[in-house]
């Protein structure tokens, strides 16, 4: 697809040193562009930052993902089963799987505090 975009001159020069790996760098910008102004890795951020207050067992069981971080969650998998992910993607997804396993360990524990009381 052609795309016609009027840019500054000294953004014109950096991207000619770029050349065929515009696509990429759009890719990479928009990337960034979202996750800034969206919470979908801030989420991942409010899971972590959660943890580390050392929460009680109960509140460790009643954790969920943001609905921006599930909705990101959910847009991946989908991607995957249609076309595949690309290496960001993937990256992105180990991270997500990393989450979820950490906080897995963190609900078993909760578990069995909560049991052994």
């Amino acid at each position: 697809m052609e795309f016609t975009l009027n840019i500054p001159e000294e953004l014109a020069i950096r991207l000619n040193l770029v050349g065929d790996k515009l696509p990429q760098v759009i890719e990479l910008g928009l990337r960034e562009l979202n996750a800034s102004s969206q919470t979908g890795l801030s989420g991942v951020t409010q899971i972590l930052e959660f943890l580390a207050q050392l929460p009680t067992p109960e509140e460790i069981l009643a954790l969920r993902p943001s609905e921006e971080l599930q909705v990101q969650i959910d847009a991946l998998l989908e991607k995957n089963c249609n076309c595949g992910l690309t290496l960001e993607e993937e990256q992105m997804w180990k991270q997500y799987e990393y989450l979820e396993h950490l906080v897995r360990i963190a609900k078993a524990k909760a578990l069995l505090k909560l049991s052994n009381q």
